[in-house]
């Protein structure tokens, strides 16, 4: 277990993050080129039937902090970081690229009990929720039994890599505090009111990962998710996107207007985090579908 995350399972302000980093379990996955005994973090609360909760760029797995206690009565939430990303191990020399996020997730699914699986995406994690579930529909048809995703990022653009130099000066740019401040900030509809202690710790934590900066500039040079949404899934998809969104910008949404039609449901009161603004409603949304 990492040192931050065994230290959040106890110290952590917000204690409804203290919670989740308490059923975070390291599991051992089989990843081509890795070292078969690193172990990676997967949150795994409730009974019930499967959902995977997939977390943003530059996020983990404690952004669903709040949408987990509504959940997890109902259903099994199996919540990782995703690769390259959180609290996971960054071995040096390796590529942090989509193709790698989508091959640690599909060894995770495979630690998932059978039977249809949910998926809920934030953010960058509503694109790879569509990457996945297009990765199993020819092979696994009945595995993926719905999406919902929050204010997904990616579905739609082209992907736009930073050469070398950029790509570190802008992980380093992220990692100023005053520069995570501002952007947890921007993520809220309202942050004089959302946004606190709590809030900044969660946001920062990860950074002190072993690996963050060159994982996250590796990541940058490959262009990350940038329109992944076409063809859709086959498996139905609903998709949440908040009306003071500052993150998303209005072209973009517009984009996944043209792409996702009626799926896409506008929520006042909601910035670039429905799980977090509105939990409430994410998962009365999620349970009525």
């Amino acid at each position: 277990m990492s040192d931050a995350l065994k230290a959040a399972a106890q110290q952590l302000i917000d204690p409804q993050g203290r919670e989740l980093a308490k059923a975070v379990r390291w599991l051992e996955l089989d990843l081509a080129g890795l070292d078969p005994k690193l172990r990676w973090p997967v949150a795994v609360v409730g009974e019930g039937q499967p959902v995977l909760l997939l977390h943003g760029f530059d996020s983990s797995l404690l952004e669903f902090r709040r949408l987990v206690p509504l959940l997890a009565g109902r259903y099994q939430l199996w919540i990782p970081d995703l690769f390259g990303f959180g609290f996971t191990p960054r071995p040096e020399g390796i590529g942090y690229n989509p193709e790698a996020v989508l091959q640690h997730l599909l060894a995770i699914t495979e630690q998932i009990p059978a039977g249809p699986i949910g998926l809920i995406g934030a953010s960058m994690g509503g694109s790879v929720a569509v990457v996945l579930a297009r990765a199993l529909q020819d092979t696994q048809p009945q595995r993926i039994e719905k999406l919902l995703l929050l204010a997904p990022a990616g579905l739609t653009g082209k992907p736009m890599p930073l050469p070398p130099l950029l790509d570190r000066l802008g992980a380093s740019f992220l990692g100023l505090p005053a520069v995570r401040r501002g952007l947890c900030r921007q993520a809220f509809a309202d942050p004089d009111a959302a946004v606190g202690p709590a809030e900044e710790e969660i946001a920062s934590l990860h950074l002190s990962t072993p690996g963050w900066a060159a994982a996250l500039a590796c990541f940058a040079r490959s262009g990350g998710f940038a329109g992944v949404g076409a063809p859709l899934p086959a498996a139905p998809i609903h998709v949440l996107w908040g009306a003071q969104d500052r993150i998303l910008r209005a072209p973009q949404k517009r984009a996944a207007e043209a792409l996702l039609g009626d799926r896409l449901q506008l929520v006042e009161g909601c910035g670039h985090l429905p799980h977090l603004d509105q939990p409430e409603l994410v998962a009365s949304t999620w349970m009525a579908r």
